[in-house]
């Protein structure tokens, strides 16, 4: 038939032809990707989680740690102790009720506000810097990439050799340990801010105290308070070693003295209200930032 009408109409008719006789296919349908069968909302990658999904999780993963330690606290024997839950609840509110734990904790921190505020002061300042003049990271990048490789606990003795027994050096010893992350952290949250938003403030006449003040200082704020909420673990770690400077009051003493006299429920407490401290002190952060930069929630 094709050979026919090809002969008489040409190819062009025989096609046609052929195309009125028999329909074409339709083309198979292609799947989207990304879609089918509804996910739950705890396998969605970068999905927001509901609210109850976060408390009921958060909830299940506490449960758990604490169904470790009743299975630890049940079958410690010999050396190795483990306190159940209720001694180490008993031995913190012993130690509250004798005013032993707000001794500790109002000294340590006293210790580790003034250090880390201290280092997050200097961070800033020179991480500000640092992050947009390209002459002040020239100079002060390779002394800095220097002297946060020397750790800050091998300069114990020689904190100790230079201002004593006091609380100088368990202050300094905090900034040391934890001002240079936060200047180059810093500086790369700077680094991070659009060019073009310089750009177009130069363009409207500001200045470069203008920019800095309005521009790249504002859009750094929630990256800034970002960098405190991660580098003050190091704040506490420090603040640890730098209670065993001869000290007399601290909750890292107490889990020294706590030691000494094989007082592991005491030690548990401690370690507890050390948790409890750093968790209140994220959300705090994390609250900070929500309310001085909303637009910058993740």
């Amino acid at each position: 038939m094709v050979a026919e009408l090809t002969s008489f109409t040409g190819a062009d008719e025989a096609v046609a032809a052929v195309a009125a006789v028999v329909p074409p296919r339709r083309p198979a349908r292609v799947k989207p990707a990304g879609r089918g069968r509804r996910q739950a909302p705890v396998l969605r990658l970068r999905a927001e989680l509901p609210l109850p999904w976060r408390v009921g999780l958060a909830g299940a993963g506490m449960a758990g740690v604490l169904a470790v330690w009743l299975w630890a606290s049940a079958r410690s024997s010999g050396a190795v102790v483990v306190p159940s839950p209720a001694d180490t609840w008993k031995a913190v509110a012993t130690a509250w009720s004798s005013g032993q734990l707000r001794s500790d904790f109002s000294a340590s921190m006293g210790r580790i506000g003034i250090g880390y505020a201290v280092s997050m002061a200097v961070g800033l300042v020179v991480g500000l810097l640092m992050g947009s003049l390209t002459s002040v990271e020239s100079a002060v990048e390779a002394p800095i990439a220097f002297l946060r490789y020397i750790p800050a606990t091998a300069l114990t003795p020689l904190l100790l050799l230079w201002l004593g027994i006091g609380e100088s050096p368990k202050v300094t010893l905090i900034v040391l340990g934890t001002v240079f992350f936060n200047i180059l952290m810093v500086a790369d949250v700077v680094r991070a801010v659009p060019q073009e938003l310089i750009k177009v403030s130069y363009t409207l006449g500001a200045g470069r105290v203008t920019v800095l003040r309005k521009v790249i200082l504002p859009h750094s704020l929630p990256g800034v308070i970002d960098v405190a909420r991660i580098n003050l673990a190091a704040g506490w770690l420090m603040l640890v070693v730098a209670e065993l400077l001869a000290a007399r009051q601290g909750l890292a003493y107490r889990i020294v003295q706590a030691q000494r006299f094989h007082q592991v429920d005491v030690m548990f407490a401690m370690l507890i209200v050390f948790g409890v401290i750093g968790v209140a002190s994220d959300l705090a952060l994390r609250w900070l930032r929500n309310a001085v930069a909303p637009w910058a929630r993740p």
